[in-house]
């Protein structure tokens, strides 16, 4: 698989990611994890997408198991996020220096490593920003971590961070933006793209098939085994499915037909070659939808298609040649 740099650092990855937002619960079994890291692996995939709050730690815990048990942790990139759990039931944004360095150390143990390739925050917080890019400096200057990033930050938000860290050279600076963006969700376009292609960083999507919309598996109802299906996930993926959105996922449909492609693989590759782009993080949950994304690697869209597919879903994409 082709590697790109993240931004302007020396830390390259593949450019597709592996997401493991649903490991560590009911959705994804130990043996699908370990069939899902082992195929990512085989097709020369690198980056790995966790965080301390999937699963309640779970995910982390699962993944930690799978390194260099299945596969070698030296060829992962893992990337993992602090300061966003669930506390009597309830979701909590905590950024404070004392909730982050407790999340590191915690998934460092999860993960039974010495050291998080990307260490991201999870989310905006109440602290003060200051205060949680000082805790991700210690964590680096410890050698726990090697590069930072921001994680579903807007546009001023990103260019308020990646300025700070600027300021002073001893300052750790800013490797990665992650937020959600496809064909169903342009917003990013507005102003974190802009931000990050100004400010030198990776930009790592999530969500690039529209929470599984694109994949055209709702275009008649809702499979029982989709997530749209699922109890703890439903919330998730019904936002796409109001009739607003239909036009996209015909389109998408039609063009996969006419390419001879899946669906999923037209808008996975909207994505990955829209410009700014690094790796878009893949949500998998089988080894067949997995594949399905991986065999998109010598693939590309014609321009025709592109612009057709930027046109109905919101306009030409600024910097796209």
């Amino acid at each position: 698989m082709i590697r790109r740099h993240v931004g302007h650092t020396g830390l390259q990855v593949s450019r597709l990611g592996l997401g493991t937002m649903g490991w560590g619960g009911s959705n994804i079994s130990a043996a699908d994890a370990r069939d899902l890291l082992l195929t990512f692996h085989r097709a020369g995939g690198t980056l790995i997408d966790t965080a301390a709050a999937y699963g309640r730690g779970g995910a982390e815990q699962l993944l930690g198991t799978l390194l260099d048990s299945v596969v070698p942790r030296d060829d992962m990139i893992i990337a993992t996020k602090a300061g966003f759990g669930v506390r009597d039931g309830h979701r909590v944004v905590d950024t404070s220096r004392t909730a982050m360095l407790r999340d590191l150390d915690q998934s460092l143990e999860r993960l039974g490593t010495d050291w998080i390739d990307l260490w991201q925050v999870h989310a905006w917080g109440d602290a003060p920003i200051e205060e949680t890019l000082a805790a991700m400096d210690y964590a680096v200057s410890s050698g726990r971590v090697r590069y930072i990033g921001v994680s579903n930050f807007v546009g001023w938000q990103t260019a308020y961070a990646s300025a700070w860290q600027r300021a002073i050279p001893q300052r750790t600076p800013l490797a990665s933006a992650q937020v959600e963006y496809s064909l169903l969700a342009r917003r990013a376009e507005m102003e974190v793209l802009p931000a990050v292609r100004g400010l030198g960083a990776g930009f790592f999507p999530w969500s690039p098939l529209g929470r599984g919309v694109l994949s055209g598996k709702y275009r008649h109802g809702t499979p029982r085994d989709s997530r749209g299906a699922s109890d703890h996930f439903s919330w998730f993926v019904e936002p796409y499915l109001d009739n607003r959105y239909r036009g996209v996922v015909e389109a998408v449909a039609r063009a996969a037909e006419g390419m001879e492609l899946q669906p999923a693989q037209v808008a996975l590759l909207w994505t990955r070659d829209s410009p700014g782009v690094t790796a878009p993080l893949l949500g998998a949950r089988t080894v067949e939808q997995l594949t399905c994304c991986l065999q998109t690697e010598e693939l590309t869209l014609p321009p025709e298609i592109t612009a057709a597919l930027d046109d109905v879903s919101g306009g030409p994409v600024q910097g796209r040649p």
